[in-house]
């Protein structure tokens, strides 16, 4: 992989990506993505990454506030020809760089157990599972995690 680029919600490579994610999303969780998707349109999101292979978009994430000192990971996504190669980690570590940056003490996340590939990511990047918060409380398929960054 060549860069990770900051950007925003806007750019046109991560709105792609994004859709790709959602069309993989959908195959996974069937009649529980619309319940899902309503918590992640991308006018709630404005910090995004992208990540470039010689140029060419192959992976994404994004940040949101959470609360004044937490941050929470969305639209986390690698290409599936792509997985394996310690994308979604460099992905993954760069927004928590940027939460830092941003005076947060911790991020947060939800993923789903039709995910098995990202939940062994977050363990092995050291996210430890929570209850689940918000919208998420009482929803059996969602998995909540958590990382203190200082």
């Amino acid at each position: 992989m060549s860069a990770i680029v900051r950007t925003d919600a806007k750019n046109p490579h991560f709105i792609a990506l994004v859709q790709l994610l959602d069309d993989e999303l959908a195959q996974r969780d069937g009649q529980l993505h619309s319940f899902y998707h309503q918590f992640n349109q991308l006018d709630q999101i404005q910090l995004a990454v992208v990540a470039y292979n010689e140029g060419v978009p192959v992976g994404c994430g994004a940040l949101k506030r959470f609360d004044g000192q937490t941050m929470e990971i969305k639209r986390m996504f690698v290409l599936p020809e792509e997985r394996g190669k310690g994308i979604a980690t460099r992905i993954l570590a760069e927004l928590e760089n940027w939460a830092r940056e941003l005076d947060c003490a911790k991020c947060v996340l939800e993923t789903g157990k039709n995910q098995p590939e990202a939940i062994q990511l977050y363990l092995k990047c050291r996210y430890k599972p929570i209850p689940n918060y918000g919208q998420y409380v009482g929803i059996e398929n969602s998995i909540c995690f958590e990382k203190k960054l200082i």
